[in-house]
């Protein structure tokens, strides 16, 4: 086996062991530190289960361990009433945790959740400090049979004339990236009506809204594809972004947004199909069509030649005689997007909100049938996203942790006994009755929380399972 495959091979594992590590560590010191505050002896914190490879202790008599099964955590305090119980010998200032209110008792098992909200907005806000450069939503040609060329003629708009404008706005939520545009859109698995496309010229004039009429949407179905199912297909489009000074499209007076229309009266498909024309004419003048502000021109535009590398010896009709390319000096249109120090703590908070009301709102959908419950995922999942966005890099990696710490907050809060959900619940009604709940009634519960807890894992498992073998 080369190095590059066993760095592969050994990149999946430990990007889980990192992404669990990280969730489940954060998880469980939220409990921890506020179980500390309210004075209650803790007695073990645990990241992992079964037998502990590593442990320690610190000066309040707390063991830290470290175990062999890295999928979840816990923190176990005096007298708790869990599974397991661990013998240690109380001393006579002790605090149990039974011996605490019930606002404490409903703090402490809040605490993890919350620690993983807080832990999704750090990450979001460093997102937003480092910045991100991301293909913007630029419709590509639309089909006039698709649902969004449908919509498009009902305006007496035709397929082709919504080429090259820019996806502004999902239903009233501003979108700046393909993303932005899927993570708009999720929100409507299941749902009759219409969808408002609201779109622009990359510059912002002649805005407009289009509405898609929806039915039943993607009901049901298993990982479907709300963009392309729509008939927009992402497509860098021959728009121009960045322009070198001194290069020959300044001095043809090309400028940022112009989308190129033609070369010498052909139609210019995409960004390829116009790097192609361009390299293909070395020190030709080509007439280029171009719409600003939505309106057309023609100018005159002579490529600069150089040297071919051999990646592009295949340009043109005779490719063995290539020796040198064209070249203008312009970039594609992508778009930058970043904040600043102060700036980034409001979008990093507005992020997270948006993406833990978006998890509640599909977990919903999960129970009403609208969204399939094939899109539980479990371990094997969770390593393969996270193995696929750590080779994509650092930003990539950081986004998935942030929406899986959200995830596992929102399922954490479950009103499931076992979970921390099902801890606050009982809490909440001891708190309304001035008495705890019977034990029986309690042991039920827990059992009935194991049996769906447990049920929620098998069917993570075997989806798990079924998108590996297929």
């Amino acid at each position: 086996m080369g190095e590059t495959a066993l760095i592969d091979v050994l990149l999946y594992p430990l990007a889980l062991l990192v992404t669990l590590g990280v969730l489940v560590t954060v998880h469980e010191y939220g409990h921890f530190i506020l179980a500390r505050r309210s004075g209650v002896r803790v007695v073990r914190f645990s990241v992992g289960f079964g037998r502990p490879l590593v442990r320690w202790h610190d000066r309040l008599g707390t063991e830290f361990v470290i175990a062999a099964i890295p999928l979840g955590g816990y923190v176990r305090m005096l007298d708790e009433r869990e599974p397991g119980e661990i013998a240690v010998e109380r001393g006579a200032d002790d605090v149990s945790f039974l011996a605490l209110s019930p606002l404490w008792r409903m703090a402490i098992a809040a605490g993890g959740p919350l620690a993983n909200l807080l832990l999704a907005v750090l990450v979001y806000w460093l997102l937003a400090v480092m910045g991100t450069t991301t293909l913007a939503p630029v419709l590509g040609p639309v089909a006039d049979a698709s649902p969004l060329g449908r919509a498009a003629a009902d305006s007496g708009i035709t397929g082709d004339t919504l080429a090259g404008l820019e996806i502004v706005a999902v239903d009233g939520a501003a979108t700046r990236s393909w993303q932005e545009v899927a993570m708009a859109l999720a929100p409507r698995l299941g749902d009759s009506g219409t969808i408002a496309i609201g779109l622009s010229d990359p510059g912002g004039s002649d805005q407009r809204t289009l509405r898609v009429p929806i039915s039943a949407w993607h009901r049901g179905e298993d990982e479907p594809d709300l963009i392309e199912s729509l008939g927009i297909e992402p497509t860098l489009m021959p728009i121009v972004g960045d322009v070198v000074p001194d290069g020959a499209a300044a001095a043809a007076g090309l400028q940022p947004l112009d989308r190129v229309l033609a070369v010498d009266g052909d139609p210019v498909r995409d960004w390829r199909d116009w790097v192609d024309r361009v390299q293909a004419a070395p020190g030709q003048t080509l007439e280029v069509t171009i719409r600003r502000n939505g309106v057309d021109q023609t100018l005159p535009l002579t490529p600069a030649a150089r040297a071919a590398e051999p990646a592009e010896a295949a340009v043109g009709v005779n490719a063995e005689s290539v020796s040198e390319v064209g070249f203008v000096g312009v970039g594609p249109y992508f778009r930058e997007i970043s904040y600043g120090v102060l700036a980034a703590i409001p979008r990093a908070g507005a992020e997270t909100w948006d993406k833990t009301l978006l998890t509640v709102h599909l977990l919903g959908k999960m129970v009403t049938g609208d969204v399939s419950m094939k899109n539980l995922s479990g371990p094997i999942t969770i390593a393969r996203v996270a193995g696929d966005s750590a080779r994509s890099g650092l930003v990539y990696f950081l986004g998935i942790l942030a929406l899986l710490s959200i995830s596992l907050a929102v399922l954490n809060l479950l009103p499931i006994p076992i979970l921390d959900g099902g801890h606050i619940l009982f809490c909440a009604i001891e708190a309304v009755r001035g008495k705890p709940l019977p034990e029986r009634v309690q042991a039920v519960g827990m059992q009935i929380g194991l049996y769906i807890v447990g049920g929620l894992m098998f069917i993570a498992l075997y989806n798990d399972f079924a998108r590996l073998l297929s």
